[in-house]
């Protein structure tokens, strides 16, 4: 990337790759950002007009069918829906300033009828301003359109959480998300932590729902002494719900059935105060190794990867092999669309069946690896409910030998609970939605 690209050029290649390439965005930002030069105000925009406008993308679409006539290429599209962003939920850029650009990078990239183009679509729009969403007539689809839902999916949800709730969700996944990093308890504990990263001048809360997590308010950690010295790990507050629920005690032998990149491995090897083993599968031999240098930064010796799929673990362990395993199942990840808005656009109906499958093959064959009276935790990162209490129920169904428990969680968490598995919404703690639930196999009479 050039250095003398603008903010909004930069912006725009990157919408582009994610259209053109189904690049995951988060990839494609921290990309961007380590190889240019910006100062901090200009990463701040980058990742706004990014996000903001991927987000958004149907909404803004629904605000500019009203002046296109025809359907433009895809590199004008993507600039009106990034200008139109900024006209509509940016108040600290100036009209007259999104207009420029827009123009000038038109100018750039074509001859000067598309620069009258692009000009003129932005200009009516602010003379005649948006349409009103309140005009759609179908309810449901009035929320997809409000929240940028896919109309598929939002039907989809309506049917599973109700109108209410499915507005609520899709404004909750529209909020940015915050970072939470989990502190390393073996090294030291949480106020310590906050206190010397607080001296770098990055702020942070405690949790108010896991005793290992902070929240952070203001700066960056990846760069730090803390992160590289393995004190700290990235990780949001639901995924750190699994290692919860496996009721862990030192000196087991754990299986992580699905484990890259790993920050579930490590919190359940930090939770054993690095005793036992926890052997970690991934299907791919690069995932495995994020696995590895993670638990090396950490300093967890008692980490064990292996690049097999989950679907044939019993052709590399023992029967009854393991006190306690973690299914966190490849999913659609409907539940962390605030980090990864571009996969609302790229899922559909068949890939959350196709999942599905998938889930439950993997429950069947690790289900037998498990010893008389451990306990199996299953869990995702989707709200979706096909993926989740579908595949339990019908696991369940089919091995009268595991019974469902309710979910060993902390007691802020619990307190959601409404079933014994956890259903946790983007709505409820501020965190991604997520899954989890906790099923006990039985012992022989």
């Amino acid at each position: 990337m050039k250095k003398t690209q603008s903010v909004r050029e930069a912006a725009l290649e990157i919408l582009l790759k994610i259209e053109k390439n189904q690049s995951f965005s988060h990839l494609l930002i921290n990309d961007a950002l380590k190889k240019t030069k910006l100062e901090a105000l200009d990463r701040n925009l980058l990742t706004e007009l990014v996000y903001g406008t991927l987000q958004r993308r149907l909404t803004l679409d629904y605000y500019l069918q009203t002046f296109l006539k025809k359907q433009p290429e895809d590199w004008v599209l993507e600039l009106l829906r990034m200008s139109v962003y900024q006209l509509v939920y940016l108040d600290k850029v100036p009209e007259h300033a999104i207009l420029h650009e827009a123009g000038e990078i038109a100018k750039q990239r074509s001859h000067q009828g598309v620069t009258k183009f692009v000009n003129g679509v932005l200009r009516n729009l602010i003379r005649q301003g948006i349409p009103a969403i309140t005009d759609i007539a179908d309810p449901v689809e009035q929320v997809a359109i409000e929240t940028s839902l896919p109309l598929w999916l939002a039907r989809r949800w309506e049917k599973q959480f109700g109108l209410t709730q499915l507005r609520e969700i899709g404004l909750a996944f529209l909020v940015p998300p915050h970072q939470t990093i989990r502190v390393n308890r073996l090294e030291q504990p949480r106020e310590q932590t906050a206190k010397e990263l607080g001296q770098i001048d990055i702020e942070t809360t405690p949790s108010p729902y896991l005793d290992e997590a902070l929240i952070v308010e203001k700066g960056t950690v990846a760069q730090t002494r803390l992160y590289q010295k393995g004190i700290i790990s990235i990780q949001d507050e639901s995924s750190m719900l699994p290692a919860y629920a496996l009721q862990l005690e030192e000196q087991m032998t754990v299986l992580d059935a699905c484990a890259a990149p790993g920050g579930k491995t490590t919190h359940i090897a930090e939770k054993m105060n690095g005793t036992g083993i926890v052997y970690a599968l991934d299907i791919h031999e690069k995932k495995t190794k994020l696995i590895e240098q993670a638990a090396d930064r950490l300093g967890l010796m008692n980490i064990r990867t292996k690049a097999y799929d989950a679907r044939k673990a019993s052709e590399v362990f023992e029967p009854e092999m393991f006190d306690r395993i973690l299914v966190d199942a490849p999913c659609s990840g409907f539940g962390v669309l605030r980090r990864k808005p571009d996969i609302k656009y790229s899922k559909t109906e068949n890939d959350i069946q196709r999942l599905a499958a998938i889930q439950l093959e993997i429950l069947e064959e690790v289900s037998q690896l498990l010893k008389e009276n451990g306990i199996l935790v299953y869990s995702t990162c989707t709200i979706d409910k096909e993926e989740n209490a579908t595949v339990l129920k019908t696991f369940l169904a089919n091995h009268p030998e595991f019974q469902l428990e309710r979910v060993q969680v902390p007691k802020a968490v619990a307190e959601l609970l409404t079933e014994d598995y956890l259903e946790l919404l983007p709505t409820a703690i501020g965190s991604d939605g997520f899954f989890v639930s906790s099923i006990r196999k039985n012992s022989r009479i």
